[in-house]
């Protein structure tokens, strides 16, 4: 049957159909059958991501052809996520190299950084950011990226993934605006001090992280679980930011479905809660100020 496929619309189609019949998870990088399997066949040829549709009747070699109906078995069989198979993801209008030393990049985050951050930055002048937690370093590249006149720290405890971010520094030519840093969140960071700080750390609770797809199974627990509620370095960064961020600095921190129990925890802060294109996605904005007002009632909660 696979005979009759020629052509990269063939394959594109004939992957998402395998994919949607299989019952794959689309949660790492794109969430549809479709993108996927585009996302797979581009990269395989070494074809841009926006390749116009007028290249869609192109036809494929005997050789390009195996490549690709091996990709998809494995996709299949194994669960691996598309990033893994084929090394690079897209994060932000930037290409990114993704292995499993690292959670392949994603994050709503992606979405402040293409609007600049606003309208939560609009009054502050950023000099220095941080991305704490940064696993493959999309996060922070990207800020540097959009940012030019900005310096961006990376900072994570895992040294494989930090390798991995060092590389994507160098693929997206940065070096000379982003330093990467071995650290458990700011234990190594000393007196350093950020008028931003994003991070997109480990939040999914060990009940929900038994239930997620096998195409999780794939990527770095220490990247996803953060104990019974999901806060435990949450609570943590909440705690300890105001040390390291400047005077009218501003913390952003994706929580995912921890939204729920850190509001429940901690009442009194207050959080605002960034409105995505797509819905709220449990990503907090904070400002320094309030993260003082509220220190007392954040260290307690950290000693729940």
């Amino acid at each position: 049957m696979t005979a009759e496929l020629s052509t990269i619309i063939d394959f594109i189609r004939y992957g998402a159909s395998r994919f949607a019949a299989a019952g794959l998870s689309f949660s790492h990088n794109h969430d549809n059958a479709l993108d996927e399997a585009t996302h797979l066949v581009l990269q395989t040829l070494h074809l841009p991501h926006d390749l116009s549709p007028a290249y869609g009747q192109a036809r494929l070699t005997g050789e390009e052809k195996a490549a690709l109906l091996g990709l998809f078995e494995r996709r299949i069989k194994e669960r691996t996520p598309a990033a893994y198979l084929t090394g690079k993801a897209w994060f932000a209008g930037l290409e990114f190299m993704s292995d499993p030393r690292a959670l392949v990049p994603r994050s709503p985050i992606a979405e402040l950084i293409l609007a600049g951050f606003s309208p939560w930055l609009d009054d502050c002048e950023v000099q220095r950011a941080l991305d704490l937690c940064t696993g493959s370093g999309c996060i922070g590249i990207a800020m540097a990226s959009h940012n030019p006149d900005w310096q961006v720290d990376l900072v994570d405890i895992s040294e494989a993934a930090l390798q991995l971010a060092q590389q994507n520094v160098a693929y997206q030519n940065v070096e000379a605006q982003v330093r990467v840093i071995a650290s458990d969140l700011f234990s190594a960071l000393g007196g350093e001090r950020y008028d931003l700080i994003v991070s997109n750390p480990p939040y999914v609770t060990e009940g929900e992280f038994a239930e997620l797809p096998a195409e999780y199974a794939h990527e770095p627990k220490l990247g996803l679980t953060a104990g019974d509620d999901g806060l435990d370095l949450a609570l943590r960064i909440l705690a300890d930011a105001p040390e390291h961020l400047s005077e009218e600095g501003v913390l952003i921190v994706e929580v995912g479905e921890s939204e729920r129990a850190l509001v429940e925890l901690l009442p009194q802060v207050p959080f605002n809660w960034v409105e995505f294109n797509v819905g709220q996605m449990g990503v907090f904005v904070i400002g320094r100020v309030d993260l003082l007002a509220h220190a007392d009632a954040i260290r307690a909660a950290g000693r729940r």
